[in-house]
């Protein structure tokens, strides 16, 4: 199976490097932009199956996608929780004086909301369980960086500081096949 791994497009700028999580919002002018660029990029492939984050950014991403109408919009695809860290930065999250950073998994444990292992479980069962099952050869999915780098963590056996260390900008895409366990270089389309 072919996995196609698009990273939603560029969000408004208040939201730029924060730890946006389940915040839904939505994309900047350039975002929209980048999601035209990208749906013109893969108007001629045909996707057996498209699944997308079902927060705003993700599905404004999608909507230029001529398959749109065919997607699955799922919980399943979304960024981790931060809980009450949410759009925050990491300075202003230091600034709190609530939490130090010591290392990269002490300072992901110690942030609000989803427990990373629940999340890390997640994506190892959307990807490696539910998608496997699928009767399906090209599939899109819509989703959000840290997901991408966590897949790329389980498939890749890296440590998340390593798969965290990956840049995966806005608008960027992967393609993960399934048969041969590798991941194509990242592309990115603008921005």
């Amino acid at each position: 199976m072919k996995i196609t791994l698009v990273r939603h497009t560029e969000v408004e700028e208040a939201y730029h490097k924060k730890y946006n999580g389940h915040i839904d919002i939505g994309l900047s002018k350039l975002g929209q932009t980048q999601s035209k660029m990208l749906g013109e990029y893969f108007q001629d492939e045909v996707f057996d199956l498209v699944y997308c984050s079902d927060l705003k950014r993700a599905k404004e991403t999608l909507a230029a996608f001529r398959q749109k109408k065919d997607a699955v919009y799922t919980k399943k695809l979304r960024e981790k929780s931060w809980g009450k860290h949410e759009g925050l930065s990491f300075d202003a999250i230091i600034a709190q004086n609530e939490i130090t950073y010591e290392n990269f998994e002490q300072w992901i444990n110690a942030l609000d909301g989803e427990p990373y292992e629940e999340y890390i479980a997640r994506i190892k069962e959307f990807f490696l369980t539910f998608l496997a099952k699928q009767d399906a050869q090209n599939v899109l999915v819509v989703t959000h960086a840290g997901v991408i780098r966590v897949l790329m963590a389980i498939v890749q056996e890296l440590s998340l500081e390593e798969a965290f260390c990956i840049d995966v900008p806005y608008s960027a895409f992967v393609v993960y096949d399934t048969n041969l366990k590798t991941f194509s270089t990242i592309k990115c389309k603008l921005g």
